[in-house]
């Protein structure tokens, strides 16, 4: 009985060890919480610099979240400074290369999500606070690493507008959804319909770190 008791206990410390550890790291979203009419939009990996998208971006002055491979955003970076000085962007990370963070060892992951940031920070003068990991593939060693790398949140999505193939069915958005997008052909498409289904359910985009501070997630 007192092994068995022992043993309990020592479950027991391990689970309450395990939920200690998991306290202060950077929280996964995939929805801001919140009463306002808004909704995010967010566009990864850079390789495809569409004017079109960009006009679309600055003339209408939308808040929007780049998540960047420096690699996509080094060939012309002059596209991205003009979306951030003349437009409503952000730079953020989304790591070297695009691997699947779960299945790198710790080395790994600080070399992806540290380097982006450090490569990010050079390229655009300001080191990113929110990571898009890549295929939305987390775990709380990612978790960890990102905290590492100084990476205050992990944004994921909440539906993808993205045009692969085929158009996708377009969602019903509620206030604080994500929508992802991503720099291909058809970027400025994707974007005008994201824009579009977001005034049919009475919605404006919206900066995206301001919301999740005031949300209380960094």
């Amino acid at each position: 009985m007192l092994v068995a008791a022992l043993a309990s206990l020592s479950l027991a410390l391990g689970a309450a060890g395990s939920a200690q550890a998991r306290v202060g790291l950077p929280p996964v979203v995939n929805h801001v919480p919140t009463q306002e009419k808004v909704v995010f939009i967010t566009i990864d990996d850079g390789w495809n610099h569409d004017p079109e998208a960009a006009r679309i971006l600055l003339e209408k002055r939308v808040p929007v979240s780049l998540f960047l491979l420096p690699g996509a955003a080094s060939y012309d970076t002059e596209y991205f400074t003009r979306l951030i000085g003349e437009g409503r962007a952000s730079v953020e990370n989304h790591t070297v290369n695009h691997p699947d963070l779960t299945t790198l060892d710790a080395a790994g992951k600080d070399a992806e999500v540290c380097g982006a940031g450090e490569q990010l920070q050079a390229a655009f003068g300001r080191t990113p606070k929110l990571l898009r990991p890549p295929y939305g593939a987390v775990n709380d060693e990612v978790r960890l690493a990102a905290k590492a790398c100084g990476v205050k949140a992990l944004v994921t999505w909440t539906y993808d507008f993205t045009t692969w193939g085929e158009t996708p069915p377009t969602p019903r958005l509620r206030s604080g959804d994500i929508v992802l997008l991503h720099f291909t052909p058809t970027l400025a498409a994707d974007l005008q319909r994201a824009l579009d289904a977001a005034k049919a359910a009475g919605l404006k985009p919206a900066a995206l770190m301001p919301h999740l501070k005031t949300a209380g997630l960094v």
